[in-house]
């Protein structure tokens, strides 16, 4: 058991001996944990609260409560342990195991309008025995943004990218150096696996892991392409040629003073890849409203409700992912790029790595990659080295 299981599971405990599942009767109060402080994001979601009171008087409170997206989970399960458990909370897709593993989230499928229209692909990661414990609101593939103004022949492999990044900055502004599941947006490309599909074998030490991350090495240190470590490049100010992103990072694009297109990931050694980022939102099985959070839920995930939220996090059901429902809600965002990034990547794509104990796991990673990030890094042992490391986590699942 890992230990974010470990500590959901102990809280869970916590909780029934000390306040059992009662339901709260009278007015309801909710309150959901997400990790946005946009003020488009915060707007639309109060707006949706707002829509499902006005027809369910017995909820007077819709609360969304903002934590930081650095350390967001761990707050969340400290929340958890300390007795004051949300109702819903959204959760990332790396987590999601943990969640669905420990017994922590309550059972939604039946709460879920039209669930048999939801790409199965893309729930598969918040299913348990035929069930569904949290709803993936958000299913969004990578994809290329390129400024036009610094590169006028479009890449269409990872070799073009990088030679016209050379000195021009092709940057992935949620790495930053820590956050190694974003290297899986290349890394596919060579047909690189962080771990085995049964999750109990390190995939860090494969030919195919090594030739990718031989080729980020050199695009950083010789290449000059990628940003080395402490460089914070803004692609979405005009300072890079490209930027390895999702679609909701468009609206920072609102108003450029530069050309822009969107992309596809480029083709790698094995040829049209895509990988997507992923969050689901559960409701958390001991909160005193769990009734009226899953009722919620249903509401907030409904088809009207998805085609709103489809402005910044993509849907997987199957009536809205077409280029003219995407493009009501995504207008800087051309049609034929939806189909090509959004739709077609939601069709063939991987999510991002994710395995229980993923907490355990990211801390050891990122430390064992450390010595990666030198000009005279061996690569090849670097990767081995990771794979010592991870290999009695990966096991004792």
């Amino acid at each position: 058991m890992s230990r974010l299981t470990a500590l959901i599971v102990a809280a869970l405990l916590a909780l029934t001996a000390c306040s059992g599942s009662a339901a709260q009767s009278g007015p309801k109060s909710l309150r959901m944990t997400v990790w946005t402080a946009n003020e488009a994001h915060l707007k639309l979601l109060n707006e949706i609260a707002s829509e499902y009171k006005a027809s369910h008087p017995d909820v007077t409170e819709i609360k969304f409560d903002s934590i930081p997206a650095d350390g967001y989970t761990t707050t969340l399960t400290t929340q958890i342990a300390g007795g004051n458990a949300p109702d819903l909370a959204w959760i990332l897709e790396e987590s999601a195991p943990d969640f669905v593993s420990s017994g922590a989230l309550a059972p939604i499928k039946g709460k879920v309008e039209k669930a048999d229209e939801l790409v199965p692909s893309a729930t598969k990661l918040w299913e348990k025995d035929g069930e569904l414990y949290a709803y993936p609101f958000s299913t969004s593939p990578f994809g290329l943004f390129v400024n036009t103004d610094l590169v006028k022949d479009l890449p269409k492999t990872w070799d073009q990218a990088v030679a016209a990044s050379a000195g021009k900055n092709l940057v992935l502004p949620d790495f930053k150096y820590q956050n190694w599941a974003v290297l899986s947006a290349i890394w596919r490309g060579w047909g690189a696996n962080a771990w085995s599909e049964d999750g109990r074998s390190c995939g860090f030490g494969s030919q195919e892991m090594k030739d990718a991350m031989t080729f980020v090495h050199k695009a950083i240190f010789t290449d000059k392409a990628i940003p080395g470590p402490g460089t914070t490049v803004d692609f979405f100010a005009g300072d890079a040629a490209m930027a390895i992103s999702q679609i909701s990072r468009a609206g920072a694009l609102k108003d450029a003073k530069f050309g822009w297109t969107l992309l596809p990931l480029p083709q790698g050694p094995k040829g049209d890849y895509a990988v997507i980022g992923q969050a689901g939102v559960g409701v958390l099985k001991r909160s005193k409203n769990a009734d009226a959070a899953a009722d919620f839920l249903g509401f907030f995930t409904n088809a009207a409700n998805s085609a709103k939220l489809a402005q910044f996090f993509p849907p997987v059901r199957q009536s809205l992912l077409n280029a003219e429902t995407l493009a009501k809600s995504n207008p800087l965002i051309k049609p034929e790029q939806l189909q090509s990034v959004v739709i077609d990547g939601i069709s063939k794509g991987v999510v991002k790595p994710s395995h229980q104990g993923q907490e355990e796991l990211n801390q050891t990673i990122r430390a064992a990659l450390d010595p990666l990030w030198k000009p005279d890094a061996n690569v090849g042992q670097v990767l081995d080295g990771v794979c010592a490391k991870i290999k009695p986590l990966l096991e004792r699942q």
